[in-house]
């Protein structure tokens, strides 16, 4: 392997885990080209505002409704085998609708049903996803594994899947679907080839609601674990309020164009993809604590700058640096719970905080909404910098115990296969 390959996937992490992460870039490009290509869908199919708000719903509701029993139902089985076939599933839905948008039979109603569908079927993908993992590397390669998985969403999601799918949507509207159809199965074909079996199946007797409250009673008594999801949970709430009104923010407050509101986002990747370059110094030089209070104090800091701010060069350096924090943020966050957490447990406890994630960003969306209605489009931002200010004043002593949440308890002398 070239020095250049082996800097990027080191061979000590071994072959299966290199098909996993394969398998995890070519799934991301195609959900990237989607991201652009869905609400040019949507929007091709109705003049509604509602209609193209309770889209972008219907894809994050499956994780309110079924988050919890996903979760469990991946600690019961066959953990490659269920991402395999949730993966299918996905591909089946987009070849359906690639079918109805071919023929001209496409409605807003097909759509948000598809959207749906396709939300259900990533709950079981992304859930089970996350388990693999710390299964395929050492514990003490967790943090470089979970680097190249963010890397890949970085590139695939949001800077190359983006232009893709709005320039695959102007030759043809059912292109782009057609090309996330293949790199979904291109990505079944990739996991299939992990030599390992990740992890036995469970013969468990009990019930799956027996088994969600096992993985929730086991979160509540694990206080590094348990602090780490209210954490998640309330920045997330922080974050989506601002967040729900960006781009009236950038074209209102800011007066930056269209082009600009562009521009934000994408300094946010740029900036993740700094951090990708020097994480592993990072993580090597700097304690696991030291980075968690860095990056959630820079969160904090950036509402205030946002909210301060009148002029849009500011803002998207202050989006630069955003990127590059939460690259940061959610490498190690991921590491310290997959580290943390028993390996039987790993489904259900990556279930729990996926649904803080995606309820923290409904309560935060609707409060962010709210709050500029009634004080303004900086409001958003102040409510943020304060709720942030007060978790993080709250939780500060607590980040070193969470740092190091994997180093405490029996489970702690566990690691995943040897590589070689």
């Amino acid at each position: 392997m070239s020095r250049i390959g082996e800097r990027i996937l080191p061979q000590r992490l071994g072959t299966s885990f290199r098909w996993l992460i394969g398998s995890s870039w070519v799934s991301n490009i195609g959900d990237g080209i989607a991201l652009a290509a869905g609400p040019l869908l949507v929007q091709s199919q109705t003049d509604s505002a509602f209609l193209v708000a309770l889209a972008a719903l219907v894809q994050r509701l499956p994780w309110l409704l079924l988050g919890l029993w996903a979760g469990a139902v991946a600690d019961r089985v066959d953990r490659r085998l269920l991402v395999m076939g949730a993966n299918l599933a996905r591909a089946v839905v987009v070849v359906v609708l690639c079918t109805f948008i071919a023929t001209g039979q496409a409605s807003i109603t097909v759509v948000l049903v598809s959207l749906f569908c396709l939300g259900v079927a990533e709950v079981f993908v992304d859930t089970t996803t996350s388990t693999l993992l710390p299964m395929l590397v050492q514990r003490r390669d967790l943090g470089t594994g979970n680097a190249r998985v963010q890397a890949g969403f970085l590139v695939g999601n949001q800077l190359i899947g983006p232009p893709v799918g709005a320039f695959l949507f102007a030759a043809g509207m059912v292109w782009p679907f057609a090309v996330q159809a293949v790199a979904i199965l291109l990505a079944v074909g990739l996991v299939s080839r992990i030599a390992t079996t990740p992890g036995p199946v469970r013969a468990s007797r009990t019930h799956v609601r027996q088994d969600i409250a096992e993985g929730v009673r086991w979160i509540l008594g694990n206080p590094p674990v348990r602090t780490l999801a209210l954490v998640i949970l309330a920045f997330n709430v922080t974050w989506a309020a601002p967040g729900a009104i960006l781009v009236k923010y950038a074209l209102d407050h800011l007066e930056m164009g269209e082009v600009g509101f562009g521009l934000l986002t994408t300094a946010s990747a740029v900036g993740g993809m700094i951090s990708v370059a020097v994480y592993g110094w990072l993580e090597r030089h700097v304690s696991l604590a030291t980075l968690m209070r860095v990056c959630l104090s820079l969160e904090v800091l950036m509402h205030l700058g946002l909210a301060l701010t009148t002029t849009g060069g500011v803002a998207v350096a202050i989006m630069g640096v955003f990127g590059m924090y939460a690259f940061v943020w959610s490498t190690v966050s991921s590491t310290v719970r997959q580290r943390a957490v028993p390996t039987e447990l790993q489904g259900r406890v990556s279930a729990a905080y996926m649904v803080c994630v995606f309820g923290g960003v409904a309560v935060g969306q609707l409060l962010g909404g709210l709050i500029a209605e009634a004080w303004g489009l900086t409001a958003p931002f102040w409510f943020a910098f304060v709720g942030a200010g007060i978790t993080l004043a709250l939780v500060w002593r607590r980040l070193s115990h969470v740092a190091h949440a994997g180093e405490i308890g029996p489970d702690a002398a566990a690691t995943g296969p040897d590589p070689a």
